[in-house]
């Protein structure tokens, strides 16, 4: 049976401001043209979160009835993307239907271009990473990413088992302003990206529809969809790449501000920085450690290599936190004091042990600032490939899930 979801197969593009418009807190199970639909994401999204569960258990978490429960897993169980695991016994009277999300019910490819790597991931329906490939390129040019995608898609697709018919779309995350702010090393004609519509660039190598937005957002949304965001509701994603984003979750909705560019950490000024007009990413960036370790003699192909095993390359890591928790404090100190999150979070491209250790010495440095109150500072539960994956949720989000944020209603008073 094919995917009984209503999508267009035409390549388009779903944007950061639609997407926040039809996925706002404004949708609510009291809109009664769109109750339908969004039980039926709010069902699918508590069978996909709990693993294992019954329609019983569904409707404690959801506040449907139970003959509503029975409709919409009917529903799901029809389109594929849920599936039925036996009974659960050990209870009292008939033991319940075991009900689980089918993981290859449905897919969605997530594309990460940045300044210095090209990621495609493919993802199933429960969120495993069914397939990735990195390529290490230093500001590719639109034709290179279109290469890119021509040579390694159908290889991926392959890897991860994916069924073409059952792909929502496409993701694709990129910074904002990719060819407008410059970086150290780029090269002259990179701001042809200022001219680039992504998809009339990516249409034609991809029959999908295709999804975008910045590489920080995707991060963020995609980390609502795992463990920790459930800890903490709301908290502000910090993505060290080749430069420096961050995205404010609240109350598990991402919030984009009135422009669409909150979160912007990277660009605010660094008044301890190597220069008068320095920002906090001229510091807290994979570019700015990859080129203190060039000058020291410890060049990297890539910050994932890392620890060479170069004789300097300590010191210059232990230098580089220390300077990164300094310009970072300030910041942080701004988002306790006027965002009040439960947690923020820590992610990107350095390696998950380099991740640990600044969140462990930015947390340090934060309890010696008297403070109303106090975030958890701590590694995102995405780390290298945050980006990617979180533009392969985008299409789960516009098609099948019920918002930007977890909408199911545990435990309603």
């Amino acid at each position: 049976m094919g995917l009984a979801i209503t999508r267009d197969m035409r390549p388009e593009s779903v944007g950061a401001e639609a997407r926040a418009a039809r996925l706002s807190r404004g949708l609510s199970g009291t809109n009664l043209e769109r109750a339908g639909d969004y039980n039926l994401r709010t069902v699918l999204q508590a069978i996909r979160l709990n693993r294992d569960t019954t329609r019983v258990e569904i409707a404690q978490q959801t506040g449907l009835t139970a003959p509503t429960i029975a409709n919409i897993t009917g529903r799901l169980i029809d389109m594929g993307l849920v599936r039925t695991a036996g009974r659960r016994q050990g209870g009292r009277g008939q033991p319940a239907l075991r009900l689980q999300v089918a993981p290859d019910g449905a897919f969605g490819i997530g594309l990460n271009i940045d300044r210095d790597h090209l990621t495609l991931v493919t993802l199933d329906l429960t969120g495993e990473v069914r397939s990735r490939v990195t390529r290490e390129i230093a500001f590719a040019r639109p034709d290179q990413v279109v290469a890119f995608v021509q040579t390694e898609l159908d290889g991926a697709i392959a890897a991860g088992g994916i069924d073409r018919n059952r792909v929502l779309g496409v993701g694709v995350a990129m910074p904002d302003d990719l060819g407008r702010i410059r970086m150290p090393h780029q090269p002259d004609g990179y701001e042809a990206w200022n001219e680039t519509d992504i998809v009339a660039l990516l249409g034609p190598v991809l029959p999908w529809s295709i999804h975008r937005d910045n590489d920080a957002a995707a991060a963020a949304l995609g980390e609502t969809q795992y463990g920790p965001a459930f800890d903490h509701p709301s908290f502000f994603y910090l993505l060290i790449s080749a430069g420096l984003g961050g995205g404010p979750v609240i109350d598990r909705t991402y919030h984009r501000g009135a422009h669409a560019r909150s979160g912007e950490i990277g660009l605010m000024p660094d008044p301890g920085g190597p220069r008068s007009d320095a920002t906090v990413q001229d510091t807290v960036s994979v570019t700015a450690l990859c080129a203190r370790l060039a000058a020291a003699g410890c060049p990297v192909e890539t910050i994932a290599a890392l620890p060479t095993g170069c004789e300097e390359e300590e010191a210059v890591i232990a230098a580089w936190i220390a300077d990164a928790v300094r310009a970072l404090v300030q910041p942080c100190v701004a988002i306790t004091c006027l965002f009040d999150p439960d947690a923020i979070l820590i992610g990107g491209r350095l390696p998950g042990p380099l991740i640990a250790r600044l969140a462990e010495r930015l947390t340090a440095a934060l309890d010696g600032v008297s403070l109303p109150t106090r975030a958890r500072i701590m590694p995102a539960a995405m780390a290298q490939d945050a980006p990617a994956i979180g533009a392969a949720i985008l299409p789960f989000l516009d098609h099948l899930l019920p918002s930007d944020a977890i909408l199911i209603q545990a435990g309603r008073n």
